[in-house]
């Protein structure tokens, strides 16, 4: 299988804790599958390959885990809830 360098159908998000990371988000519609998978530099760490209709769910989870929280000037700024 080629591995392409950028995804043809997807974006990439680059992390802000480790340099060269980044988080790939690529869909796949010739087999059906979303694929994340973080990158350190050039090299795939580790991937997970959902059905579009999970989508949702990850979406949901994601934007819940980002929990609405006041800076030291009063503004709302967004954060992890690192909960669980």
């Amino acid at each position: 299988m080629t591995i392409s360098p950028l995804p043809r159908h997807g974006d990439v998000v680059v992390g802000r804790d480790v340099a060269g990371r980044t988080l790939r988000v690529s869909g796949h519609p010739e087999s059906g599958r979303v694929v994340l998978s973080i990158w350190q530099d050039g090299v795939c760490r580790a991937t997970v390959r959902l059905l579009p209709e999970d989508v949702p769910a990850v979406v949901e989870m994601l934007a819940r885990s980002a929990v609405a929280h006041a800076d030291s000037s009063g503004d709302q700024v967004l954060g992890l809830d690192t909960a669980g």
